[in-house]
């Protein structure tokens, strides 16, 4: 199937705290994410491996980002991937909050 013919959804799952990629209804890959108080911490991105450079990354990461900014939150890029996007996107740098060691505690501590 070509690219232009396959459905891609991103969507956020809160039960989850992530926002998920879906190709044709399964699952791609997801970025994930802790809330503290107004701003959505992004730890982690991740595409399985079988999607790979079919440029969903930035897809999902884009729309997310813009989901965070739709809810009136603001973004903090502890993962690599969501910082390597930013850099490269500005569109975003009005809503970004810098990585801190009080936010990186704070997670460390979310996630065990």
């Amino acid at each position: 199937m070509s690219e232009s013919s396959t459905a891609r959804v991103v969507e956020r799952v809160d039960a989850e705290d992530r926002y998920a990629i879906l190709v044709d209804g399964r699952r791609a890959g997801f970025t994930a994410y802790r809330d503290l108080g107004a701003q959505r911490v992004f730890y982690h991105t991740e595409i399985d491996g079988a999607f790979a450079g079919q440029g969903l990354g930035p897809q999902l990461v884009q729309q997310a980002l813009a989901d965070v900014r739709a809810s009136g939150m603001r973004i903090v890029p502890v993962c690599p991937y969501v910082a390597k996007f930013l850099k490269r996107h500005d569109a975003f740098a009005d809503i970004t909050d810098p990585v801190t060691p009080e936010v990186l505690r704070w997670l460390k501590a979310q996630l065990g």
